[in-house]
């Protein structure tokens, strides 16, 4: 049995951040220096929306599992479409 191995659905974004220190560089006037970056996975589960932070270490296999989810829905789409064709064609029978 072939395994598509770890998935995560969503997409990757990057984020920078001001701090609550008022003698900070990201508080400059003229050319702020934020904080980041830092990467935020966004998505949703049963309809509930989330977010996670991804380590900078984590980033490449977050990526990767992410990738693996994209190909996955793809290949259950696939199945079910074939599942409705063959049903358009032959009706919906018990199995058995």
């Amino acid at each position: 049995m072939n395994s598509i191995g770890a998935m995560l659905p969503g997409s990757i974004s990057k984020q920078w951040n001001v701090c609550g220190n008022p003698g900070c560089a990201c508080k400059l006037a003229n050319d702020p220096v934020k904080h980041g970056p830092y990467y935020q996975l966004s998505f949703s589960v049963k309809g509930r929306s989330s977010t996670m932070f991804i380590k900078m270490d984590e980033l490449a296999e977050a990526r990767r599992r992410i990738k693996r989810y994209k190909q996955f829905k793809e290949l259950s789409f696939e199945l079910v479409k074939a599942y409705v064709d063959l049903a358009r064609v032959h009706g919906i029978q018990r199995e058995g």
